[in-house]
């Protein structure tokens, strides 16, 4: 399966599939994510183009320090198929090629599947805390 930037015309079909594989959450908006990432030099969503339609996604961005990884999605009818790796590859050469010295991505402490996913990739947990706070008002 070919793995390659999205264009404007994949915004609908990438962020159903981030629908159907439960990344969304009401606070962030995933149509607004995908423009920034596409209208950005530093950033980049790929999808792995299916039969029919998007299998797999993942939105990657630089910030001058490190790279960081969001929204690796692959379909239902696409899991266990090595798709998820090849799309992290293609994250880490995305990354690699811009002179990122370190991936990071951030996962639910409760998403066991995940971190036995990432952690199966060489990815070690780090010793941080998140922080945060939201800056507009909730509806």
């Amino acid at each position: 399966m070919e793995i390659e930037a999205a264009g404007e015309g994949d915004g609908a079909a990438v962020v159903a599939l981030w629908h159907a594989c439960s990344l969304t959450r009401p606070w962030n908006d995933p149509n607004a994510d995908f423009a920034q990432a596409l209208a950005g030099e530093s950033s980049v969503v790929l999808v792995a183009r299916g039969n029919p339609g998007v299998a797999g996604s993942v939105m990657v961005g630089f910030d001058g320090h490190r790279g960081w990884v969001y929204y690796l999605a692959v379909s239902p009818g696409h899991r266990r198929s090595g798709l998820g790796r090849a799309l992290m590859a293609a994250a880490e050469a995305w990354l690699r090629a811009r002179g990122a010295p370190k991936i990071q991505l951030m996962v639910r402490g409760s998403n066991d599947a995940a971190l036995a996913f990432y952690e199966a990739l060489g990815l070690k947990r780090q010793d941080v805390v998140t922080l945060g706070r939201f800056l507009k008002a909730s509806d």
